[in-house]
Parts: structure tokens; sequence; C-alpha cells
């Protein structure tokens, strides 16, 4: 494929042991990847939500590692990305909440556990307070409550200096687009060597994530679908939904909330993510060593093995084969 084609989304449909389907809620399609393992029909159900510039891939190891653990798995393509309809609005807090609360419905359940990269991660802080009797916990991959990343924003130099000028950066017309898609993608790869631990960056797998990220966000209208989202957060702190949300936001949640973040991650800050405990009065934070941002993907291992032992200790035996289990 040359660097000024543009991919067909069916691209970002991988083979691997998991299944690809398209499933209708609010009022779009996704494209969803449900692993292949085994579960029994009252299996829990884990849905994983990817963060900027990305697409379900990111979750690989965890689809398969999770649901070995005995969990229904599945990682959404978010609106406007990879293989999901891209829709020229809905990018705001309320609505992609709604997404995620029609995905567990039309999925048949009645409520689930969401794990969430960054961007998804405020997705899932969203569906947790907008609704809260769908969401039985939420674990977040470098992604502080969104309250706290602002306070931090606006009063720590050292993290403003790290996420502010690449997302102001983002709020100019059509410049970001360019961006993000010339050269065949190549500043997605950029950001991504950013960010991530300097270990895995030499790796063949960074090589091959690279690529297949560069891929997807060239397909016709993921990248302004995914700078929608950077925009929708920065304009709406001056317009009433925008301070609605917020406050609607600052509302504590009481469910089990588990916090990690990679060691060497130096976009997201340790003090950003330990801010505003009261808002997520549950919560448990774990450092994942050997890695960057990109935690789930740069020590997959050690995120499966965190995830499943806090599930495990959370909510019993109840939840999955106890043989297959992580002790915590």
């Amino acid at each position: 494929m040359s660097s000024n084609s543009f991919p067909d989304p069916s691209t970002v449909r991988y083979d691997g042991p998991w299944t690809h389907r398209d499933v209708h809620a609010n009022g779009i399609r996704f494209h969803v990847v449900e692993a292949d393992a085994t579960v029994r029909a009252d299996a829990p159900l884990v849905l994983l939500l990817h963060g900027f510039a990305d697409f379900w891939w990111s979750w690989r190891h965890q689809l398969t590692g999770i649901a070995d653990h005995g969990y229904r798995t599945v990682a959404v393509d978010l609106r406007g990305y990879g293989d999901t309809d891209k829709p020229p609005r809905g990018y705001d807090g309320w609505t992609l909440a709604g997404d995620i609360a029609g995905l567990i419905r039309a999925l048949g359940h009645t409520e689930a556990t969401l794990v969430g990269h960054a961007d998804g991660g405020l997705v899932c802080w969203a569906t947790a307070v907008l609704h809260p009797r769908l969401v039985r916990s939420i674990a977040l991959v470098s992604s502080p409550h969104p309250a706290a990343l602002k306070s931090a924003v606006l009063r720590d130099s050292a993290q403003r200096s790290a996420w502010l000028p690449q997302f102001l950066r983002y709020q100019l017309p059509r410049y970001p687009e360019n961006l993000l898609t010339r050269r065949g993608g190549a500043e997605v790869e950029r950001l991504l060597r950013e960010r991530v631990g300097e270990s895995w960056s030499r790796t063949a797998e960074f090589t091959e994530t690279a690529s297949r990220m560069r891929t997807a966000i060239r397909i016709p209208g993921a990248a302004h679908s995914a700078l929608e989202y950077q925009r929708w957060a920065f304009r709406s702190q001056w317009r009433p939904d925008g301070k609605r949300f917020m406050a609607t936001m600052r509302d504590p949640i009481d469910i089990p909330v588990l916090g990690l973040r990679g060691a060497n991650d130096q976009y997201l800050l340790a003090s950003t993510i330990e801010r505003d405990q009261e808002l997520s009065p549950r919560r448990a934070l774990v450092t994942i060593p050997d890695a960057g941002h990109y935690a789930h993907q740069e020590n997959p291992g050690k995120v499966n093995e965190v995830l499943t032992a806090y599930w495990h200790e959370q909510n019993g035996a109840n939840d999955a084969p106890k043989d297959d289990l992580v002790s915590p």
C-alpha cells in the first residue's frame, strides 16, 4: 500500500484467536473484537477501550490473556476509529458514555467491567459516573480522573509541559489532521516512540504496532474523529454542557477502581494519577515496571496479572474458575 493511498476500514480486522463482529448501539455501528476462549454462559463482560490515535489492536494481549481467566473479553473500536462508524458528531463525554452503555446492553449484559487507556480511560470514568448501574468496576491505564488531569495541568508545571502543547496544537483546523496522516502516518509512530519505554521501542513488536497504528489513523475520517475527542475536551470548558459535564464528573463513584501507570511514563505523571482520591475512594493504584505510557502493550503479562488478581480479590471466585485465576 502506498503512503498516499487511503486504507479501507476493514484493514484493521486482523486475524487471530478472536472474532470480529458488528454491533449497533446508540445509533451507530461499532466494530468489536471478541476473544474466542470458551467461557461459561454467565461469564462477566470486560470491555477494552483504546486511547488516542489507536484502535482495538492495542488490547491484543488482554483480549486473550483476560479471556483465559474466564471473562467474556471484548475490544472496541471507539466511535470514529478503525472499522467503527465515523459520524460527524458525538465526540462529547455524554455521547461517548452513552456509546458504552449501549454496547453493554447490545452485547446482552446488564453490567460490565471497563478497562481503558488514556482517552479510553476517560470514557470509562464518564460511563461509570453517568451510567453507574451498568458499570461493575473500571481499570485505567495512564488515565487520571478528568478533574485530576485538569487540576494537574493548571497547577503542576511538569505535567503542563508534558501534556498541554500537543493538546493545544490539536485545536487548530485541518493542520492536525494533515499532521497525523501525512508521510504514511509517521507522526503516530513518533508519538508512540516518544511515550513508550526505550527497551520496547527497539523490539519487533513495536515496529509491527507502529505500522498498524499508522495504517489505522489513515482510514478516511479516523484522524478527524480522533481529534474531535480532544477538541470537545477543550471547547467545552467554556460551554454550559462542558461545565455541567465536569461538575457531574466530580460526583464520587462507589465502585472498585484500579489505576495502572507505567513506571517510565513521562507523559502522564504519577502525581497526576494520584490526585483526587476522594472522587474514587475505592481506588487502588499500581505501578507497572518496565513500561511507559502504553503499559498494557509494553508489559502485558504484568498488566494481565494485576487486572485479574484485583478482580479476583474484589469479586471472589464467583467471577471465574478459581484454578484459572492469578492469586493476589
